[in-house]
């Protein structure tokens, strides 16, 4: 103490021992978090359960726009972009289930350190975790992931052409690399999680200086 021997002052009668939740909104909720993992979960593995039944048999496909975007049934035994695809079960299994539960345990830890304000975050964890979920149930029940959204389009083959001027054993193809559900909820999550990390940025950068 500053100085012994002297009482210190107590808190003033009437006010709170720690400002209410209420003051700077309601922290989000682990229900939450349950609530919108698990609907992403479901709409994944009710879309890849449609899609082993419709698309396993002749034809094995569905034209959704014409030469656009169709569903067709595909077996990812790697990561994005066909990531570790000719490695033996023996390493690629395990490494991706070992990266799915730190990026689970990482995305729960993170929800709890939410802000009130934190809105993009609040909905991007939730559907970045139900995505994880999706293809790691794939990965444990079957040792890949079922994707089935095909989609091509030009920009797509001007992009690969551009990359083939730097990379010349790149692939130029006008497709992009099929994917499902959980990787669309990834996708949105990330891109919710960017649009946080913006925002939060702007608003330290607007902070008046003492």
């Amino acid at each position: 103490p500053l100085a012994p021997g002297v009482e210190r002052l107590g808190r003033p009668t009437g006010t709170a021992k720690a400002i209410p939740e209420t003051i700077l909104g309601p922290r989000p909720s682990p229900v939450f978090l349950a609530v919108v993992a698990i609907t992403s979960l479901v709409a994944d593995i009710g879309t890849k359960l449609w899609a082993e039944a419709k698309l396993a048999d002749y034809p094995g496909y569905v034209t959704v726009v014409e030469n656009n975007l169709m569903f067709v049934l595909a077996k990812n035994k790697g990561g994005a972009w066909g990531l570790l695809q000719g490695e033996s079960e023996n390493v690629r299994r395990p490494f991706f289930l070992l990266v799915s539960v730190a990026a689970i345990a990482f995305i729960v830890t993170l929800y709890r350190r939410l802000q009130p304000r934190q809105h993009a975050l609040k909905w991007g964890l939730p559907l970045v975790l139900g995505g994880a979920l999706g293809n790691v149930f794939d990965r444990i029940r079957y040792g890949y992931v079922i994707d089935f959204i095909d989609y091509r389009a030009d920009w797509i083959r001007k992009l690969n052409e551009l990359i083939a001027k730097y990379y010349p054993k790149h692939v130029v193809t006008d497709h992009w690399p099929t994917f499902n559900v959980a990787d669309i909820a990834i996708c949105v999550g990330v891109a919710l999680m960017a649009i946080d990390m913006v925002t939060a940025r702007r608003g330290k950068a607007t902070l008046p200086t003492p």
